[in-house]
């Protein structure tokens, strides 16, 4: 029996691993055609409203059978307003500003930034006293330390590929503006992250359920800002025909909500650092289907900054692993889930 058992975990461990890299693929796939229907002149409001229609649409009976015992009785005025927020940043603005962001630069740029977000979720929960923080403990001061490194990443993966002249993105001067948009929307997505996870842990441990809710609220807001803004509902383009419609839907909906499942199921067997460590491969995925099949390259410089990106992100997964080996929890984590906020599962 202990064989059998060991031999099950084996498999399961295989299971998680083979399936967090394809994960990354996935959605490394996705910004490459997000970034080709942006060429075609897609308007990033239509797409973000169609994929979080498709992502509600597909997962919403499966968040019924899965959560509905896990829902509240009674909903707040409280719960409504986290509801909202979490629409309006994780669905519209943060979605609107990607977008943006990888029409002016690469989807293996806007693959990088995301890196950004341990370390401003770390920065953003101690100042609401969410995180531990220790300015005398060397833990906290790695944290600090591989937060700043990733920042000194992200400004030098904008300015040196600004400055090469072999760079069609940086010839077009838009290049530090569509950085600017990603840093903003990994901003963004940190601030909902925190928002997310202590809703979370507020009555309302329901992660599939609210993804939902949010995803769909978040795509009738940004419908009815289109409309507000354009005057109308529309794709944008002629070229984007029902074919592209549906590749947005089963790409932007169904198979990124798959993901976002499959990596929720994997938080709750490894925690977050495990899951957090693929994060970069979704950023070489990204690079090598652009060079195949967009033609797009990145400049050494841009190259060197996307690495110190990656040795911050692990130097704050690294201090994180071993603060919470060593050190007893927080007193207000001691009713959220795991007590890391990191392990409430990003919004699509």
């Amino acid at each position: 029996m202990p064989q059998q058992g060991g031999g099950r975990l084996v498999v399961e461990d295989v299971v998680i691993v083979g399936g967090l890299l394809l994960v990354q693929c996935v959605l490394a796939g996705y910004v490459v055609f997000v970034d080709q229907l942006m060429s075609l002149g897609a308007h990033p409001l239509a797409v973000i409203a169609v994929a979080g229609a498709a992502f509600a649409a597909f997962f919403l009976p499966l968040a019924v059978a899965l959560e509905r015992k896990r829902w509240p009785s009674k909903v707040s005025w409280t719960l409504v307003a986290q509801l909202v927020l979490i629409a309006l940043g994780g669905t519209t603005v943060f979605q609107e500003l990607m977008l943006l962001g990888i029409k002016k630069t690469t989807p293996a740029v806007a693959s990088a930034m995301p890196n950004l977000s341990p370390g401003l979720i770390f920065v953003i929960a101690a100042c609401f006293r969410l995180e531990k923080f220790d300015k005398g403990c060397k833990y906290t001061q790695a944290k600090m330390f591989g937060t700043l490194v990733c920042l000194v990443g992200a400004i030098a993966m904008s300015l040196l590929q600004q400055t090469s002249p072999s760079s069609p993105a940086a010839a077009g001067g838009g290049w530090i503006l569509g950085c600017s948009y990603l840093v903003g929307a990994v901003v963004v997505l940190s601030l909902v992250t925190v928002l997310q996870a202590a809703t979370l842990g507020g009555g309302f441990p329901a992660p599939l359920t609210m993804c939902c809710v949010t995803s769909a609220m978040g795509a009738a807001f940004t419908a009815a800002l289109q409309v507000v803004v354009e005057g109308k509902l529309d794709m944008g383009s002629p070229k984007i025909d029902a074919t592209l419609v549906a590749g947005i839907a089963i790409l932007g909906g169904v198979l990124s909500g798959a993901c976002i499942a499959f990596q929720t199921w994997c938080l709750g067997k490894k925690g977050p650092l495990f899951v957090s460590v693929f994060g970069p491969v979704q950023t070489v995925c990204s690079a090598i289907l652009s060079a195949a099949i967009l033609r797009q390259t990145l400049s050494r410089g841009s190259l060197a900054g996307i690495l110190l990106m990656f040795t911050g992100l692990y130097l704050v997964l690294w201090a994180k692993r071993n603060e919470y080996e060593t050190l007893p929890p927080h007193p207000q984590q001691q009713h959220a889930h795991a007590g890391d906020l990191e392990k409430a599962p990003l919004l699509s």
